[in-house]
């Protein structure tokens, strides 16, 4: 998410948090099952996008996986890149930390992505640029594999997901001025379902929002981000049903 550190957007005021995430309660959830270890491989990952099977996104997030765009028409479209890297132990994947004086999700962990611009033909070009300008790793490194659906999230994004393999090679160059950390991530964490954690945090308007979370050493991934692990891991799910 470039952006020129004397634009009008680069001096808004920081909007905090309503609440922490860190603290909310952990709500009991229907315990499900493993993936196989085969079904978290890089060619049955592939092999799932290219022939179409029948799924269903994450229950609990079903509105915000299939919002209406003619009813969000003020949401705005971003691009996030689901990146894998393969390492000998397994695919990992890489997340970022950004930085905490950004206006929108200030420290928070997220896949590289951003705003689409006029300039970019579609979401695909978007995310490839994005993680170019984030962390520093061009298109020639980037395999892609497949999109997964849509997510409207409760700041009124519409994030499109590009699922991609970067290639060995690749070296981090990140954009000190948007991201304070990369990471990686092993898939088989992610794709445990027993990490995944369910909250529930009391909102001023007295409404309530739910949320998932997953802890790993000391990363706590939670909001959307979490909510597309979680829907990655129903897609493979249900591809390995097959």
């Amino acid at each position: 998410m470039s952006q020129n550190p004397l634009s009008p957007r680069s001096r808004r005021v920081i909007v905090t948090p309503v609440f922490d995430p860190l603290v909310q309660p952990v709500l009991p959830v229907q315990p499900l099952r493993p993936l196989r270890s085969d079904s978290i491989q890089l060619d049955f990952i592939q092999s799932a996008f290219l022939r179409p099977f029948p799924w269903q996104v994450e229950p609990l997030f079903r509105l915000s996986f299939e919002a209406d765009p003619l009813q969000n028409q003020d949401a705005i479209p971003a691009a996030v890149f689901f990146p894998l890297v393969q390492r000998p132990s397994g695919l990992h994947v890489l997340f970022t930390r950004r930085a905490s004086h950004l206006y929108d999700h200030a420290g928070q962990i997220c896949f590289p992505g951003g705003r689409i611009e006029a300039t970019d033909s579609d979401e695909i070009a978007a995310a490839l640029r994005e993680t170019r300008e984030e962390i520093g790793v061009s298109p020639e490194f980037i395999q892609l594999i497949g999109k997964q659906p849509d997510y409207l999230t409760s700041s009124r994004f519409i994030m499109k997901p590009v699922v991609g393999l970067i290639r060995p090679g690749f070296q981090l160059a990140p954009d000190v001025s948007e991201v304070a950390e990369v990471f990686e991530v092993p898939l088989s964490v992610l794709m445990d379902p027993g990490m995944h954690r369910l909250h529930r945090a009391q909102l001023p308007d007295g409404g309530e929002r739910l949320y998932f979370s997953i802890t790993w050493k000391s990363y706590f991934i939670w909001g959307a981000t979490a909510a597309l692990i979680r829907n990655f891991y129903r897609f493979l799910s249900a591809a390995q049903d097959q």
